[in-house]
């Protein structure tokens, strides 16, 4: 989400998987939409049901946040230097950018109980100090974050009730310290200047598919046998298999939309990822009067294929026609106004 970029600054592939990762985000949030009240009737999970949602824990569950969280890196090296190229201080200027963001984050919260943004806000302060950092400095926290991470999801899978072991397994090896890494990641390769020269930097996102891939492959295995056989271990093995998948699917889509045959006829994609901001606090009202008009009163799996893809498809039709006369979208404009207070020119 980086509204501060001027339509002609804007990196097409950025809007485009940005909006495939809200279209991902969809099928994890829509189930959460309708609150299942105990004693009431639960989401059927039996036959085509449980074969949807293994596939989407497969191909879903935790890689379309961290992709976002990708972007929110990159969108923030993008909008530091740019402030800073204007005689800002960028560093200043960011953390007020994440003080509007937790307010917008806190009032979502009310909107919609499974809402990111302010837990966004609070993880992104610990970009701050790596904003002058060397681009190797941060490639080796990184890799030392990473490690850190698959050691204490291990740790939880293989030994569990270890005492305070466990503990601080439990805090390092959460969703949480997933977003940071992927922010970093972000934040990295961004710096690195590989968003804006992917041809050049080619041969390397190809190294990383390659060696990516049958990580992909080898936990997509793993997933589908341990959510067969209801493993307990489910969700540490979901979290071992996060960041391969994302780091895969975003050198995939890089490659991919150099392309410009397939970037053109994905545009409209990337109108919503343009208005990313704003999209994502559409999805759960529109989400919530699609399932209010099939009135279910639980969603299950074949229900959040059906609604997710109805209100990305609205969401796609009203982005189209919203930049046709504006050049921001409504709530990207709140946030712009929170993080300066006045009218930026953009050089």
């Amino acid at each position: 989400m980086n509204p501060s970029v001027t339509q002609k600054e804007r990196i097409v592939s950025l809007d485009i998987i940005r909006g495939l990762a809200l279209f991902g985000i969809l099928f994890i949030n829509v189930a959460a939409y309708q609150v299942i009240i105990e004693g009431g009737p639960k989401p059927d999970y039996s036959g085509i049901n449980g074969v949807i949602n293994t596939l989407i824990d497969i191909f879903v569950e935790k890689k379309f946040f961290s992709i976002f969280s990708f972007l929110f890196g990159v969108g923030f090296y993008i909008f530091a230097s740019r402030a800073e190229s204007r005689g800002d201080k960028p560093r200043l200027r960011f953390a007020r950018r994440l003080c509007a963001l937790l307010l917008i984050g806190i009032v979502h919260f009310f909107v919609f109980w499974g809402s990111i943004l302010a837990i966004y806000a609070v993880i992104g302060f610990f970009l701050l100090p790596f904003y002058n950092a060397k681009v190797s400095t941060i490639r080796k926290w990184l890799f030392s974050i990473i490690t850190v991470h698959v050691i204490a999801i291990l740790i939880q899978i293989f030994l569990p009730n270890t005492g305070v072991l466990s503990i601080i397994a439990s805090l390092l090896g959460n969703d949480t310290m997933a977003i940071f890494i992927m922010f970093l990641s972000g934040f990295l390769v961004a710096k690195a200047d590989w968003v804006s020269h992917v041809s050049e930097f080619s041969k390397q996102l190809k190294w990383i598919q390659i060696v990516t891939l049958p990580l992909f492959i080898g936990f997509s295995i793993w997933i589908w046998f341990a959510a067969q056989g209801n493993d307990q271990n489910l969700q540490f093995i979901l979290g071992l298999g996060v960041i391969p998948t994302t780091y895969f699917y975003l050198t995939s889509l890089f490659l991919l939309l150099e392309n410009k045959r397939i970037a053109k006829l994905l545009k409209p994609i990337g109108r919503v990822g343009q208005m990313a901001f704003t999209n994502y606090w559409a999805q759960s009202f529109i989400g919530l009067a699609i399932i209010s008009l099939m009135g279910l009163e639980v969603v299950s799996p074949n229900n959040v294929v059906i609604i997710a893809t109805l209100t990305f498809l609205i969401q796609i039709f009203y982005s189209v026609i919203w930049f046709k006369f504006f050049k921001m979208g409504p709530l990207e404009k709140v946030w712009r106004f929170m993080t300066y207070g006045r009218t930026v020119t953009n050089k």
